[in-house]
């Protein structure tokens, strides 16, 4: 018989294991389809970068402009428009509320007479819109701003350097070229004599047809007449800088002799403001030694010898014998200019000197000793304007104009080599030139501002 094999019991132990292994992986499986669902399907947040730090810049201060109201302009016709230096011109008045600067900056003095460093100042500069070539008997320059300054003495005038004709020849040397200079340029002439010196205008003008017929009218009586000669209504100009200075103080002291009316001069056409200057002088040698005041020692010293009784008695018979002199002289030259009429002349002029010998007089009692002079000399004159042009321009970061001389002598007038030295020295100096001219014919074979365009 055959007998049912026996159900084999399973081990408790194995089933548990299998169950645990079972749950094990349920919770797996379950994990990670949880974790594809969140990946793949749920959409995640969007990230941002964070933005740059913005730096915050402080807005500019506001500028407030108030401007107040103005009449309505009147019309007016083109003929009675009238050119006006800009510098004077009047406007209304604006209150500007402008933040401060900490550096100032410079416009060309060409806008007008400003000081150094502000907002319209400056020296001398340059901005191109009135620049003109200039020349003036054969000199050349080129400028925005310009001085014609013309000696109306009558060293300028004696028969061997042409007369009232060569001075003509001067005029509309000068007439000419300022009517050949460009609008925009600004310009001015003055005469002078003895130290006192004619301006056209109180400031350089605009160039331009109308102002140019002004100083052709102006210029025509001076030196026109040998019963009126001179510069009528020249005056003495004041210097301002470097008053403390003993140059400055003898300039004003002594300004006709020798190299005082030179470098009192010389100043005067510094402090104008300009880009070049043409002097046409009868004497120049340049930067001289030049005539101090008296110290109290040496005040002293001279009134003791003219109070001397010697002293006085020949001075006294001097000067009685200079008025009988004086009044023979003057019939000798009234029969000699009679002489000259009757050949077409006009009467003789005479460049200074004792009018007394001039006539070919002579004294018996001689002057006793004229009043000694004390000199500073030429080293300290040159160190002077060394130091004046450095304050007037190149502390303002400006240039010193140009000067430029036409030296106007006789035929036969004697100029020494030394003289000669000491005027390329001081044209160079100031950046110019000069040129010796001699007499009516080298005068008007020399003009050469008929020639210049601008």
């Amino acid at each position: 018989m055959i007998s049912k094999p026996k159900k084999r019991k399973m081990n408790p132990m194995l089933l548990n294991v299998l169950l645990i292994s079972g749950g094990v992986h349920a919770v797996a499986l379950f994990i990670l389809g949880s974790i594809t669902v969140y990946k793949y399907i749920v959409p995640s947040e969007a990230q941002f970068e964070e933005p740059p730090v913005v730096e915050q810049v402080e807005p500019p201060k506001e500028v407030k402009v108030e401007i107040r109201p103005q009449a309505a302009p009147q019309q007016q016709s083109m003929q009675n428009l009238r050119m006006k230096q800009v510098g004077n011109i009047t406007v209304a008045n604006v209150d500007v509320d402008l933040p401060s600067m900490e550096q100032s900056f410079t416009v060309s003095s060409g806008l007008g007479g400003f000081g150094g460093g502000a907002l319209l100042g400056g020296t001398r500069g340059s901005i191109g819109i009135g620049m003109s070539d200039i020349s003036v008997f054969g000199l050349k320059s080129k400028a925005e701003r310009v001085l014609f300054a013309i000696d109306a003495s009558r060293t300028m005038l004696t028969d061997k350097k042409g007369g009232l004709h060569s001075y003509r020849v001067i005029k509309e040397e000068i007439t000419t070229m300022v009517s050949n200079l460009s609008t925009g340029t600004l310009f001015n002439v003055v005469f002078y004599n003895d130290g006192r010196l004619l301006f056209f205008k109180p400031r350089p003008v605009p160039a331009g047809d109308q102002v140019t017929q002004e100083l052709i009218n102006w210029v025509a009586p001076i030196n026109s007449d040998i019963n009126k000669l001179g510069a009528p209504g020249a005056k003495k100009i004041k210097i301002e800088a470097l008053p403390e200075e003993p140059v400055h103080i003898a300039m004003n002291s002594y300004q006709h002799s020798g190299g005082n009316e030179t470098a009192y001069l010389t100043q005067v056409f510094l402090e104008q403001s300009i880009d070049a200057v043409f002097v046409i002088a009868p004497r120049h040698s340049g930067f001289q030694r030049i005539a101090r005041p008296y110290t109290q020692k040496e005040s002293e010293a001279w009134k003791k010898r003219t109070s001397d009784p010697r002293y006085q008695e020949q001075l006294k018979e001097h000067n009685k014998e200079r008025a009988e002199l004086v009044k023979k002289a003057r019939e000798i030259k009234a029969e000699r200019d009679a002489e000259r009429k009757k050949r077409g002349l006009p009467p003789q002029i005479f460049d200074g000197g004792d009018f007394v010998r001039r006539m070919g007089l002579s004294y018996k009692t001689n002057h006793p000793g004229g009043k000694p002079t004390y000199y500073i000399e030429e080293r300290d004159v040159v160190r002077y304007f060394k130091d004046l042009t450095k304050v007037l321009y190149k502390d303002k970061n400006g240039t010193p104009p140009s000067i430029n001389v036409v030296l106007f002598l006789a035929g036969d007038e004697k100029f020494s080599e030394s003289n000669e030295d000491r005027l390329k020295d001081y044209t160079r100096f100031f950046g110019g030139k000069f040129r010796i001219i001699r007499g009516l014919d080298g005068i008007k074979a020399a003009s050469s501002s008929k020639d210049t365009k601008n």
